[in-house]
This record gives structure tokens, sequence and C-alpha cells, in this order.
């Protein structure tokens, strides 16, 4: 459909350290758990109130996985750029239809950046590889894309 957008930035911190698995075809995949909290000050009583979000990121770029895995720890700070997808699955044991929603982060118009002094990472288009915005990382190529869901 000509005219839609299907975009999702977040600014979070990671709830747990990352989950990497290995697909069916041999590629690796990331599950992050990312929490978005806002908070303010309720009105009535004068107390702080706060709310989290959870949000389920998924990292499917196979150089950004290995970035993903050797840097990233539970409580790291991060900014993610990709899509949000839902997707339909049947719970073996109930038989009951399932619903997970993601963001995605997968080809050119996805990144991800790490926040609090520890650089950044992020799929650059122009180039076509990822990159470390600090010096250790350079020029990862990046793989194919077009990668089935494998859960």
């Amino acid at each position: 459909m000509a005219g839609s957008l299907n975009k999702v930035l977040l600014i979070g911190r990671l709830g747990a350290d990352p989950e990497i698995k290995q697909m069916v075809n041999g590629k690796n995949v990331a599950r992050l758990s990312l929490a978005t909290s806002q908070s303010w000050k309720d009105k009535n009583t004068g107390e702080k109130k706060e709310k989290t979000e959870w949000h389920r990121i998924v990292v499917f770029n196979e150089g950004l996985v290995n970035v993903v895995k050797q840097y990233l720890k539970k409580g790291a700070q991060i900014y993610v750029e990709g899509q949000i997808s839902t997707r339909k699955w049947k719970d073996e044991q109930s038989g009951q239809d399932k619903y997970s929603t993601e963001i995605i982060i997968q080809g050119y118009n996805s990144s991800l950046t790490m926040l609090g002094g520890g650089g950044g990472i992020q799929n650059d288009p122009s180039s076509k590889s990822i990159s470390k915005k600090t010096d250790d990382i350079t020029d990862i190529p990046q793989n194919d894309l077009d990668d089935d869901i494998p859960f």
C-alpha cells in the first residue's frame, strides 16, 4: 500500500542478557527484552508514578547478532529502530492460537545503537555493512536477510 509506514523508535534498558538462538538454516537470531518507562507526578496525591512497557526485540542480521552477543548485557541502555510485527502461532500444549508482537531489526530500515558511552551499532545502508560507532568493530559484512521467522 502506497503511503504507509511501519517504523518503531524506542529507547530503553535491557531487562535480561540477550538470548541468542540458532535457526533451522544455521543462522543466529538475537532476542532482547527492552523496558521503556515513563514517570509522572500524580496531581491528586503528589506521589511519583511510573509505568513500564516491555518490548520484544528480534535481531535477524547475523553480523549485528554477533555484536549484540559480545557487547550487550542486562541493564544496557539502547536505541532501536525497527518494524513492528505480530505473528500467530499455535500453543502445542493447549492447541490454542497465540500471538506475539515484536520489533524486528532486519534490513536497511533498522538500527540498534548502544547509549551511555558505549558507542553504537547500526545498519549503514550507504555502505551495505554494519559498523559500530567505536574503533573496535568496523565493516562487518551484512548477510542475507530473507530468513523465515524461526519460532
